[in-house]
């Protein structure tokens, strides 16, 4: 049979490094073909090949199609061969209407006059087509939530008579619900024999969708195999190129005294007059140990650690204590004062200056420590950069590397500098290892057990429950801003978590 996808020897080259060494990649009509590998592997760069992002003539190697070789000089030339790609970061226009953006650069039009009619019946086929049966495709797409944008992504690159279907990291902003719709997607597809190339770190998932995986490590083909005939952990070990001995290497810790107390904490929405985000929450978290909060998306999570770190703006009541001492915090000054920092859930909008270099990241929290009258001493800048650029292990060049041009497991490493630099009493950490891979996640959890060690206290909050119960010494749900269970790790389990965090009886 005629595989639907072939790439043959691809070898591609940037100045200095060579992204892809000789990947062969093959994929089968109708089937769910998953591409893991840690970040720079080289997923993206094949993908980008694949795409015609990077032309013909940019990199060594062939791409048949149904066993054609194709030459794409253009985006547009993988698209009319049947290529469409959907990135994790959407690409729609907010302000435009769901039937705009399904069209967008391909209007139907009559002496260049659009025929809005036809766009939005034939929208509403396209929509329906991803389950969408009720929405309007005259309706802005901005009013919509994350995963119906993405299925709209999808129902886009449909229209375009896409057979081949690249999907990357589609579901790292969705809710598990949200998540469950767009896997029930892909398995009608599969009956339909269109064939999907799914690139996630999420393991669960790949094993919950995909017929065959294919690894990739630093820029070559590790192996390709059915997904009945290996397990995560191969996966994992075939990806780092070790084999990690515990997914999750919680270090065992003799709590010391409270840290911090909050009690009888609410919050109030800032956008919605009278609406509790968070509703009388107490809580303590000790020297030295790791308290996970635990809850379903809306939960209030986020809303509370934003609070206490003064950055989410709506007002609030009940008292924080910090090493048996009131504090009031009302900004992130007050916070960093009082000894907290905030390792946000999104790291390229709270957490980083994309275009700055890594050096310039690190001290954004701390230039009053290294600082003369207003003048930034540069050498002591250099001198911390260079120091969590070791102590972390960020692979790049030096200190002046840009950190947009990081993978993401980098660039939180450099988050992570810049706020150790402001040596912190609590390290608060939302969502810490969202969207990167296996090896920097292990990276990141032993940085977590270096901190608890030297009698740092970790408040964390993940929607990933086994990174949970694998790290946590205790776990906290909530649900709907209120409290409704606490539970030590040794008798913490998933079916526990999740019947506290949907309203089931806690304690």
């Amino acid at each position: 049979m005629t595989a639907a996808l072939e790439m043959r020897n691809i070898t591609k080259q940037f100045p200095g490094v060579k992204a892809l060494d000789d990947v062969t990649f093959s994929v089968k009509k109708g089937e769910v073909h998953a591409l893991c590998g840690e970040n720079g592997a080289g997923k993206s760069t094949l993908m980008k090949v694949l795409s015609g992002l990077y032309p013909h003539g940019t990199y060594e190697g062939q791409i048949l199609i149904n066993g054609e070789e194709k030459r794409f000089g253009k985006i547009k030339d993988a698209e009319e061969a049947g290529i469409a790609i959907i990135y994790q970061e959407l690409a729609l226009v907010k302000e435009l209407s769901i039937g705009e953006n399904l069209f967008l650069g391909k209007e139907p039009a009559v002496f260049g006059i659009i025929n809005w009619e036809r766009v939005f019946k034939e929208s509403e086929r396209w929509l329906k087509e991803v389950g969408l049966h009720d929405v309007n495709p005259e309706h802005p797409i901005g009013a919509l939530g994350i995963g119906k944008q993405q299925q709209i992504e999808i129902a886009k690159a449909l229209s375009k008579r896409a057979n081949i279907l690249i999907l990357d990291e589609p579901t790292a902003a969705l809710t598990e619900q949200e998540v469950e719709i767009l896997l029930g997607i892909l398995r009608e597809f599969k009956e339909r024999d269109v064939t999907c190339i799914y690139i996630s770190h999420k393991l669960n998932e790949v094993f919950d969708i995909a017929d065959t995986v294919t690894v990739l490590r630093d820029g070559q083909t590790v192996g390709t195999y059915p997904i009945a005939e290996v397990n995560e952990d191969q996966v994992i070990s075939l990806m780092v190129g070790r084999e990690l001995k515990e997914r999750f290497p919680r270090m065992a810790s003799v709590p010391g005294e409270v840290v911090l107390k909050v009690t009888d904490y609410t919050v109030m929405n800032p956008e919605r007059q009278g609406k509790k985000v968070i509703d009388n929450l107490s809580f303590e978290l000790r020297k030295g140990e790791i308290l996970g909060i635990a809850g379903l998306m809306g939960a209030g999570r986020t809303e509370l650690v934003m609070s206490l770190f003064g950055s989410y703006g709506g007002q609030s009541q009940g008292t924080i204590e910090i090493e048996g001492k009131p504090v009031k915090i009302n900004n992130t000054r007050q916070a960093i004062k009082a000894g907290l920092a905030l390792v946000s859930e999104d790291r390229k909008k709270y957490g980083l200056v994309l275009g700055m270099d890594i050096k310039s990241n690190v001290s954004l929290a701390s230039l009053g420590a290294i600082s003369s009258g207003g003048i930034l001493r540069p050498n002591e800048e250099i001198a911390a950069g260079n120091h969590y650029l070791r102590s972390l292990r960020v692979k790049a060049n030096s200190v002046e590397t840009i950190v947009g041009t990081l993978s993401g497991g980098n660039q939180q490493k450099v988050v992570l500098g810049k706020w150790l630099m402001t040596a912190p009493k609590i390290l608060i950490l939302d969502e810490p290892t969202r969207g990167i891979d296996v090896g920097a996640k292990f990276e990141i959890y032993h940085m977590m057990n270096e901190l608890i060690a030297q009698g740092v206290s970790i408040l964390m909050v993940s929607s990933e429950l086994p990174e949970l119960l694998g790290m946590s010494h205790r776990i906290m749900v909530i649900a709907e801003g209120k409290y409704q269970g606490e539970y030590a790790a040794e008798e913490a389990t998933q079916e526990l978590i999740m019947t506290a965090a949907t309203g089931g009886k806690g304690r």
